[in-house]
């Protein structure tokens, strides 16, 4: 089984990513010691990047992956775009804020990003992706599901929330799992034949 360290303090992220995973005989696992990446890029491949090297120095594995995601609304030039989890202290502030910036305007477009980057233990990237999902916002929180921005973002190609979607569907439908797909495919490409 090829063994990936995955650029995260985040367990739940680990879990929620193997489960993707499991069918291609790939285990991601967390950093040893402190991860502690500064992202200091004003885009989000290069955030993610930040954060694979950091990972790397760890030399937990032979592969590291990282993302970056987040929302960027067309009427706001892109905000809250790379600062999407610091654009409040909280995730209910976070709507709110975005949901008062967006009181008075018509176009609501928008869409969710996620870039993610592989490096070697030496921090030499080997393939980065980034996908989106597109759809707007709404006026107020529907559903359930997801977290952060979830209940608010509006999924064009489903014609409902991103948080109305099962697990499964988001699954198929995230930014996050299209871009992880690309990852899992590249790396059966690369790796499989090898490992097995």
């Amino acid at each position: 089984m090829l063994k990936i360290t995955l650029a995260t303090g985040n367990p739940h992220k680990v879990e929620e990513i193997n489960l993707i995973a499991k069918n291609y005989n790939i285990e991601f696992v967390l950093p040893n010691g402190e991860f502690n990446p500064i992202e200091d890029s004003d885009n989000f491949l290069g955030n993610a990047y930040c954060k694979a090297k950091c990972a790397s120095k760890s030399q937990t594995t032979q592969l590291y992956l990282a993302d970056d995601s987040g929302l960027c609304v067309e009427a706001l030039d892109g905000a809250p775009g790379i600062h999407s989890a610091r654009y409040a202290p909280t995730a209910k502030e976070r709507i709110n804020r975005l949901l008062e910036a967006l009181k008075n305007e018509e176009n609501r477009r928008a869409y969710f990003t996620c870039a993610m980057v592989v490096v070697d233990k030496n921090g030499k990237i080997l393939f980065e992706v980034q996908q989106y999902c597109h759809g707007s916002i709404l006026k107020e929180e529907i559903g359930n599901g997801g977290f952060g921005y979830d209940p608010i973002f509006y999924v064009e190609e489903e014609k409902m929330g991103m948080a109305q979607l099962t697990p499964e569907k988001k699954g198929e439908v995230s930014h996050r799992a299209r871009a992880l797909s690309k990852v899992l495919e590249w790396l059966k490409n690369e790796y499989s034949e090898g490992e097995n």
